[in-house]
């Protein structure tokens, strides 16, 4: 499968999205809403509930999967109070002394000047830097397609796992063709240059894992996921929360100045 084809399988109506996901593998879930300012976001969907008797919060990125819950949500891309509504719950979480889980599957931040004008910027880097900062143990899922800060605000876990046709990257192939090449229709060729798959980003040791997802249902799935999220969460019980962060730090740091000199 092309880098593309896969872009494009990451986009489908017809794949798993977050709240279907988040159904398989978390029990008794319980969803808690707002930011405390401004408002509700959908496109973001928060809440504690248990990964094998383990008290977690977890964080979803929606997409929706008909029409309607496309546009309720704009397709997946959250407004400001979606990242402060995750920022709240993240705070919550480390309060409590409970680990945080999150889902990705956005093309992007909504680009609208009603999110601009309620900070779109500030609520993003202030999302990355709080999810950053936690001394509680974090583990993010790519589902679908990751884009861009929107995807990353909610991506910078201790772990971070990926669908095999999921994609990451921090711009669209289309976007990324306009920019460099002057023609969308070279998108093709721009998502091969980005490196967005999964296995390419394995091999970058940006992501730690990759979920298999051919021959499998949602329950074969959800099984395999749930093991390997309750596996991880074991193995960061065990360090310290003051290290957690600085662990953190030193990950993303070494991912950064590697990208800077290889390229």
């Amino acid at each position: 499968m092309t880098a593309y084809e896969t872009v494009r399988l990451a986009r489908s109506q017809g794949r798993i999205n977050g709240s279907r996901l988040l159904q398989a593998i978390i029990d008794d879930f319980h969803e808690l809403h707002g930011d405390r300012l401004t408002g509700d976001d959908p496109a973001i969907i928060g809440g504690l509930g248990y990964l094998d008797g383990q008290a977690v919060t977890v964080l979803v990125q929606e997409r929706g999967r008909t029409l309607e819950e496309n546009e309720r949500v704009r397709f997946g891309m959250p407004m400001p109070e979606g990242y402060r509504k995750a920022i709240r719950l993240m705070r919550q979480a480390e309060k409590f002394g409970r680990p945080v889980i999150t889902l990705v599957d956005t093309p992007g931040a909504y680009p609208g000047i009603e999110a601009e004008n309620r900070g779109q910027a500030a609520a993003i880097a202030e999302c990355l830097a709080t999810m950053l900062s936690l001394r509680v143990p974090t583990l993010s899922l790519v589902i679908g397609e990751g884009g861009s800060g929107g995807a990353l605000a909610l991506a910078v876990a201790d772990r971070l796992y990926m669908m095999e046709h999921s994609v990451f990257s921090v711009i669209s192939p289309e976007a990324c063709a306009s920019i460099l090449f002057k023609d969308p229709s070279r998108a093709p060729e721009a998502a091969e240059a980005l490196h967005l798959q999964a296995a390419d980003l394995h091999d970058m040791g940006i992501c730690d894992g990759v979920f298999g997802e051919a021959g499998q249902d949602i329950t074969q799935l959800a099984a395999s996921i749930r093991q390997t999220f309750s596996d991880s969460l074991k193995r960061l019980r065990k360090v310290s929360d003051r290290d957690l962060p600085e662990n953190r730090y030193r990950r993303y740091r070494k991912v950064g100045m590697s990208h800077v000199f290889s390229g």
